[in-house]
């Protein structure tokens, strides 16, 4: 799995013109599951996001997580992020992204994992494979990139 996970003042997620659900300070988890990921991929994965410590303390450093905040969570499937290296072209590659089928059981799973180990009411959601327009600001700007 692979996750892109930027710190936000707020995210929105707009399909059809029409937000679809939005958060206030927290993450955007942008989450690619790629072939033969499995259980523990994504548990491994949901809890150094729930508790990586990128926002500030009262001192400024980074040192608190999204769960000392009280923050929310945006997850977001974005199959983009598991592109393979095309040396010899410049057209991307998707061949080690999931089978949308098990893709998207995996981002389910991950959400609810989220969830559960976090607080349902602070974790927000886009749609499996719609096409989304995601608002945001960015915060910092901090933006860390993980694989499990």
């Amino acid at each position: 799995m692979k996750a892109v996970i930027q710190r936000v003042k707020f995210c929105e997620v707009v399909i059809d013109d029409k937000v679809y659900s939005k958060t206030g300070e927290g993450l955007l988890v942008l989450l690619g599951v790629v072939k033969g990921d499995e259980e523990k991929n994504m548990r491994e994965l949901a809890e150094k996001i729930i508790n990586l410590r990128i926002f500030q303390d009262e001192n400024e450093k980074m040192n608190l997580s999204v769960k000392d905040i009280n923050g929310e969570i945006m997850i977001i499937s974005q199959f983009t992020l598991c592109t393979d290296d095309n040396k010899s072209g410049n057209r991307p590659s998707f061949t080690n992204a999931e089978n949308p089928e098990k893709a998207e059981q995996m981002y389910d799973e991950f959400t609810e994992y989220i969830k559960n180990s976090f607080n349902p009411e602070k974790v927000k959601t886009g749609k499996f494979a719609a096409d989304m327009k995601i608002n945001l600001l960015n915060n910092g700007p901090v933006t860390i990139i993980l694989e499990r």
